[in-house]
């Protein structure tokens, strides 16, 4: 690897910045994507390694390549301390996911309740910007609680978040999107965040909601077409 390619790969990873590295076989000539436009089938096994996260090999001309994914971890926020989160940040983190808590109600966040798991005990909308959702950044708010919530929101609309999603039934939607715009966020914008968060699996536990968000985050890293979103939960299952 040249001193420029290497420089360039350092540079993507520290920016979280996904990038493909390709290297021709026959000679070790090696380059980036997207840094460097490349013909359409070069370009598209490239584009193909970083959504699946997994290396290939492809012939172009008579040329073997092979193309060598370089994705940033994959995140999960979870804004709310609930007893849904403690649900899904295992299950989360079975799949693949870095998940952070953030929650200013220490009571909640505790180390007992989520053992070895990253806490942030600062107000939502501050720790959001810390945080800084990326493109392989998923972001869900659990806390039913505005003034938890919407910080948090405002903050991963405006942030490449492959996923948003937020508890809580339509009318409380139709209430939080009108909050929403009166921060400013477009339609189209506020369009991004799915809710009720989750699948429509009939969920009822907290263990079963935990589930329907999860499985909804897969779908929407995979591209997967979703179907309609779950229902409200029971009120005691979000405590």
């Amino acid at each position: 690897m040249t001193p420029e390619v290497l420089a360039t790969l350092q540079a993507a990873q520290a920016a979280k910045r996904p990038v493909a590295l390709l290297t021709r076989l026959s000679d070790g000539e090696q380059c980036l994507w997207p840094d460097k436009a490349l013909p359409g089938a070069l370009a598209d096994a490239a584009q193909a390694a970083l959504r699946d996260d997994a290396a290939q090999n492809v012939t172009l001309d008579g040329e073997a390549w092979f193309v060598h994914p370089h994705n940033p971890p994959l995140r999960m926020i979870v804004v709310g301390a609930v007893h849904i989160a403690q649900a899904l940040v295992p299950m989360s983190q079975t799949v693949g996911f870095a998940v952070t808590v953030v929650d200013p109600r220490r009571a909640w966040a505790t180390a007992d309740r989520f053992p070895g798991i990253a806490l942030i005990h600062e107000w939502t909308d501050d720790a959001m910007v810390a945080l800084a959702p990326d493109s392989r950044t998923a972001v869900v708010t659990l806390t039913h609680d505005p003034k938890l919530d919407d910080p948090a929101l405002d903050v991963a609309l405006k942030s490449e978040a492959f996923y948003i999603g937020a508890l809580g039934s339509r009318r409380t939607h139709a209430k939080r999107i009108a909050r929403l715009a009166e921060l400013g966020h477009a339609e189209a914008v506020m369009g991004r965040i799915h809710a009720p968060v989750g699948l429509n699996i009939a969920a009822v536990t907290a263990p079963e909601i935990a589930l329907s968000i999860l499985a909804e985050v897969i779908a929407a890293r995979r591209g997967a077409a979703l179907g309609a979103p779950r229902a409200a939960a029971p009120t005691a299952a979000a405590a």
